[in-house]
């Protein structure tokens, strides 16, 4: 079997941006499953694909929602995974592989909501619905080198987060055990109670 660790739904273990962060296998079981807070930020990304998450989003979700519980898996609705799987739409470009690196557009996570959350929310995990916890336009890939350097995971190329709500959920997120892995593909679930 041959498969890449960072394809499709995957998950990016901290090693990946920290020489010293965990590797797939040593990422401990409680960090990759709990309950779940979905930050929908849809409306914002419709107009501009290079959209950054930013701290004011996090402010302005707890302000409806009530404080992040620190601890939990932080997952972010940006509405792309309905775009998938056209590639120009998901992506920004119909170009693959090194030629596409320049022409990526889709949103992210900044560097200062990343910080944000360290500091003051200390999640297990973050998620989005992109093909990276950076934006595409990313040449530093802050965002990683962050919560990566916190040993926080992340889960990239997520789906049907319109579908949960926006506290409650329990997100049980598994990913090939490849043993010094910085990443590998992933089975990510979420239990909902029903009302």
């Amino acid at each position: 079997m041959s498969t890449p660790e960072h394809g499709g739904t995957h998950l990016d273990a901290p090693i990946h941006f920290a020489e010293k962060g965990w590797t797939v296998d040593q990422i401990p079981l409680s960090s990759l499953t709990g309950h779940a807070v979905v930050i929908n930020v849809s409306a914002k990304t419709q107009s501009n694909p290079d959209y950054l998450i930013s701290p004011q989003d996090l402010v302005d979700w707890e302000k409806t929602n009530g404080v992040i519980p620190k601890g939990s898996i932080v997952l972010f609705n940006t509405g792309y995974a309905k775009l998938y799987p056209n590639r120009k739409e998901y992506f920004g470009t119909d170009k693959k592989g090194m030629e596409a690196i320049p022409e990526l557009h889709f949103p992210g996570i900044s560097p200062e909501a990343s910080t944000w959350l360290v500091e003051n929310r200390l999640p297990k995990s973050v998620g989005i619905d992109t093909a990276s916890i950076d934006y595409g336009q990313s040449k530093d890939f802050q965002t990683h080198r962050i919560l990566l350097g916190n040993n926080i995971s992340g889960f990239e190329n997520l789906t049907n987060l319109d579908a949960l709500p926006v506290t409650g959920a329990y997100i049980i997120a598994l990913p090939m055990k490849i043993a010094g892995g910085s990443g590998g593909p992933l089975r990510i679930v979420a239990a909902i109670k029903a009302d």
